[in-house]
């Protein structure tokens, strides 16, 4: 019998996994991945007051307006360089980089590379 596995299921554990042990605080806040099939979605997190200081998604308008034409990855390197933009302007330096589960290597590498070229250091 061939069972079907639920691959976000699983990832879903693995970020419940990660989340135990990574938290963001008021100096070094969490900048969290959310991929769907079409989107990537960035925020940058505070767990201990449990706000988001700031986020970037590939559904907003401007941001679409950057992305017409591009590569879903390249898509993500300029959200990540626009989250960190916003991070930035709200005094933030150093995050922790959480993947939400997801493997580390394509849109959610490229997103990393561009929130590190926008000047987040983790």
């Amino acid at each position: 019998m061939i069972i079907n596995k639920d691959k976000n299921t699983d990832r879903k554990i693995r970020h419940a996994r990660v989340r135990k042990k990574v938290s963001g605080t008021a100096a070094q806040p969490r900048l969290d991945v959310y991929r769907s099939t079409n989107h990537i979605y960035a925020q940058v997190i505070d767990d201990v007051k449990g706000m988001t200081l700031c986020a970037a998604s590939t559904v907003e308008k401007d941001i679409m307006a950057l992305c017409a034409g591009k590569t879903k990855t390249e898509e993500a390197k300029i959200v990540g360089t626009e989250v960190a933009k916003r991070a930035v302007a709200a005094g933030i330096t150093e995050v922790v980089f959480d993947r939400g589960g997801y493997i580390y290597t394509g849109r959610v590498a490229a997103l990393a590379q561009g929130a590190r070229d926008g000047g987040l250091k983790f």
